[in-house]
Parts: C-alpha cells; sequence; structure tokens
C-alpha cells in the first residue's frame, strides 16, 4: 500500500482546509482510512479514522469530517474552523481490516493555523 497526502497549508484561525489522500497497492475498500497528526514536540495522535462509519477525536468532532471515496480510492479531510491547535503534519494511514494496527502511513502534510 502507498500513501500520498496532500492539500496543507497556511490559514487563518477560523478558516478551512481540505486534506486528500491518494491509495495504490491493494483493495482501498477492504482498509480502513485514517488521519492522524503531530504537533511539534507532542507525540501522534489520532483524528479521524472510516471505514463503514466515522470516527472522531474529541478535538476535532463537529469541526473535522472525514470522508472516502472507493471508486477513486481517496480519503479526505475537510477541516473547517481551524485553531492555531490543530496546527501539525498531518499524516494519511491504512489498515487492512483484519489488522490490528494501521501499518501504511503518508508522508505527511503541514498544516498551520495563524492566530
Amino acid at each position: 500500500v502507498q500513501l500520498q497526502a496532500s492539500g496543507g497549508g497556511l490559514v487563518q484561525a477560523g478558516g478551512s482546509l481540505r486534506l486528500s489522500c491518494a491509495f495504490s497497492g491493494r483493495t482501498f475498500n477492504n482498509y480502513v482510512m485514517a488521519w492522524f497528526r503531530q504537533a511539534p514536540g507532542k507525540e501522534r495522535e489520532f483524528v479521524a479514522s472510516i471505514f463503514w462509519r466515522a470516527a472522531y477525536a474529541d478535538s476535532v468532532k463537529d469541526r473535522f469530517t472525514i470522508s472516502r471515496d472507493n471508486a477513486s480510492k481517496m480519503v479526505y479531510l475537510q477541516m473547517d474552523s481551524l485553531k492555531p491547535e490543530d496546527t501539525a503534519i498531518y499524516y494519511c494511514a491504512a489498515q487492512h481490516r483484519a489488522a490490528d494496527n494501521y501499518r501504511s502511513w503518508g508522508q505527511g502534510t503541514q498544516v498551520t493555523v495563524s492566530s
């Protein structure tokens, strides 16, 4: 599995960004897709995931929306009402539905939210 994330950038607080992740190499429909993020000096943390349904970290619930397009093998993260604390490198990840962890990771895309 190969993952290619894109869409990061610099945005003011309250603004929006949409991240994209392109999946290649296996049967996309068999994978749970997720976004994680890592801020400077902090541990990587879960943001959102989607298979049949979506799940979110409490810190982004009601502001971020994860979606997937199985036909094009893409996963998206729509980020609204961005806050400076959302600043981080965002990583796309894939977990086979029979696996117990995320074994495939994208290269990360930087999101910076200015106050």
